[in-house]
């Protein structure tokens, strides 16, 4: 059997991706299983507590603590983790309120907003073909969240602006300096999380006590959103990222199966339709992305 030493970069990076995403995937299941009886700002601030503590440690174990020198690196990481703080509310709000694979299918159009965010904001080039690849993603969002129908809810807007959220946070990341260590600015992501669940559960007070299931389900929820953090990092530092990049669609695959097996939910044809196109314009944009930076 072939050692992990003897993988090419490039599989060693499929690899740490999938990891990461089947790592964020089991850590929404725990989430959308607890956040039923558990006020979502009461969960997030257990988890972010847990979670600060142990990337705090991890961080400070690599020496990847440094609060950066530039007022630009600076201003951007606040940036990055008020939109942190926001897409956490939206998704994991929608999450609770909507079938598991539609949540985490339309998640996957971040390709393509992101790419055309850069084109909007940061002027980067981007051909007609990508252009034309982000507009049938879009098409495809437009089938799993079903405008006008009575699928069509509150939560369905959330789980959009979620998608923005994200957006603006990896577009802010794009802009920092490489000098700033990543782990420092998960951490700082992670205790601004922390801090606003914790004023949002003192104003509300609703705050309920947890079983000893719910408790065994926050815990892997740490541990799993620990582990999407690590590995999403490891897999920027192995292999091309044009390689590795297609590979966060199996988050697609993990929805599908967990949502199946623990929620009875199976998505619809439109929506698998609709997951279809999300895939096939992400990974085309994600090559043509490759391609234009080559050249």
């Amino acid at each position: 059997m072939t050692s992990l030493a003897n993988l090419s970069d490039n599989t060693k990076g499929a690899l740490l991706m999938m990891c990461s995403m089947a790592a964020f995937t089991f850590n929404d299941l725990c989430i959308k299983g607890i956040g039923v009886d558990v006020p979502l700002s009461q969960v997030l601030f257990l988890r972010g507590v847990l979670s600060s503590v142990l990337i705090y440690l991890l961080a400070r174990n690599l020496k990847a603590l440094s609060w950066p020198e530039l007022a630009k690196d600076r201003a951007l990481i606040v940036t990055r983790s008020l939109a942190e703080v926001a897409a956490a509310y939206f998704f994991l709000t929608a999450l609770l309120h909507m079938p598991f694979a539609n949540v985490v299918s339309i998640l996957q159009t971040l390709p393509l907003t992101v790419t055309l965010g850069a084109a909007l904001v940061f002027k980067e080039a981007i051909g007609w073909r990508r252009l034309l690849a982000i507009l049938v993603g879009f098409c495809g969002m437009l089938l799993i969240v079903k405008p006008g129908t009575d699928g069509f809810t509150v939560h369905s807007v959330y789980v959009l602006i979620a998608v923005l959220c994200v957006t603006l946070r990896d577009l802010a990341a794009r802009r920092l300096s490489k000098e700033v260590p990543s782990l420092t600015v998960t951490l700082i992501g992670s205790l601004f999380v922390t801090v606003f669940a914790g004023g949002a559960g003192a104003v509300s007070g609703g705050w309920v006590s947890m079983n000893g299931a719910q408790i065994v389900m926050l815990l892997a929820a740490s541990i799993f959103i620990i582990g999407g953090y690590v590995f999403s990092v490891m897999v920027m530092r192995v292999g091309e990222v044009s390689f590795t990049s297609p590979f966060r669609f199996t988050a697609m695959l993990w929805a599908l199966v967990l949502g199946f097996v623990f929620f009875g939910e199976w998505p619809d044809p439109l929506t698998f339709a609709g997951a279809a196109l999300i895939v096939v314009t992400g990974v085309f944009t994600l090559y043509r992305e490759a391609r234009a930076k080559r050249r």
